[in-house]
């Protein structure tokens, strides 16, 4: 009886064993899924992050490979809550779209420190390079520095610019405010009113309704996506002010909306800056690679971006590098 209990032990002890020996969870090492956890913002921030959200649900699936969950907020203090939750949670690799730049040290030292591999997507934020495997993103300073030299050259008689924010202190915002803030500091551009509408249609419309009823002198809209271009055109529309190729105020967008870029062709839009939203496969074709026990050869990958203008856009372009419908 005795040597029948030393066997079962002897058994319970090497299946025990074997089950220790396999990565939970993980897809080459263990046959099962490899689990990812994503933080972003919402899909209704904007046609961007709808056309970001879907593009992440295509690629990051069952189908795939991959067991996912998603935490998705405009607040950075919710997304370090939920990127620790999936700390916690014991996913594989963590990918996040920061909110904001910065706070984000401490998590990404606790993921380290958990063994979970990160991704930044998207945007920027300030931590060390050691604290991710690789971040592919836009390079939302270079948008900001193409936009202000596409308004540089149109050589106005004057810059008076009422410039609509995005959510203050995330990469899209500080990038593509940073350029224009250059102008307003040396005096080449005067700034009518800088206000964000953290990427809101209505509240960009209720920002120019503001600055029209106030009486006060503009000739550009720099808006930092293309909702906010949208509802900031709205409200010059219901106050009969003409706007776009031949009209009395520029209108700049960013993201490269379908609907957008066919308001530049029309001529209704002046510009719109391309953001591309589709980084997905490159960080799957990286997980794979890390599965496989290969090095990444690449940290920073920059996402190659455009911009388009009512002066040289063709219909074709719409189809090529609009997002939407």
């Amino acid at each position: 009886m005795k040597r029948i209990l030393a066997l079962i032990l002897v058994a319970v002890l090497a299946l025990s064993l074997a089950a220790c020996g396999e990565r939970s969870g993980k897809g080459s090492a263990g046959g099962g899924l490899i689990k990812v956890g994503i933080v972003n913002n919402p899909p209704s921030e904007s046609g961007y992050r709808a056309a970001n959200v879907a593009d992440f649900e295509r690629v990051f699936s069952e189908a795939n490979g991959y067991k996912v969950s998603t935490y998705y907020s405009l607040k950075n203090d919710e997304q370090l809550n939920a990127a620790q939750q999936f700390i916690t949670d014991g996913v594989d690799y963590l990918l996040i779209s920061a909110a904001a730049t910065d706070g984000w040290t401490n998590i990404l030292e606790n993921a380290k420190k958990a063994g979970i591999k990160v991704f930044l997507f998207d945007r920027m934020m300030n931590v060390d390079e050691s604290l991710f495997e690789a971040a592919v993103i836009s390079d939302m300073e270079a948008e900001g520095n193409m936009a202000v030299q596409w308004l540089v050259d149109q050589k106005l008689p004057e810059y008076n610019v009422v410039h609509i924010q995005g959510a203050m202190g995330s990469d899209a915002q500080i990038g593509r405010t940073k350029a224009l803030d250059e102008q307003f500091a040396k005096g080449t551009m005067k700034c009518v009113v800088q206000q964000t509408a953290t990427w809101d249609e209505a509240t960009a419309k209720q920002i120019v309704e503001s600055v029209i009823n106030s009486g006060e002198k503009f000739n550009v809209i720099y808006a930092e996506n293309d909702g906010m271009a949208k509802g900031a055109v709205a409200a010059l529309d219901e106050a009969g002010i003409t706007h776009g190729k031949d009209g009395e105020v520029v209108i700049m967008g960013f993201d490269c909306n379908k609907w957008a870029l066919r308001e530049v062709l029309a001529g209704n839009w002046n510009y719109d800056g391309q953001c591309s939203p589709f980084q997905a496969d490159k960080i799957h074709e990286m997980i794979q690679a890390l599965e496989k026990g290969e090095k990444l050869t690449e940290k920073i990958v920059i996402n190659e971006e455009r911009y388009f203008d009512c002066y040289t856009i063709k219909e074709e372009d719409i189809d090529k590098y609009g997002i939407g419908d």
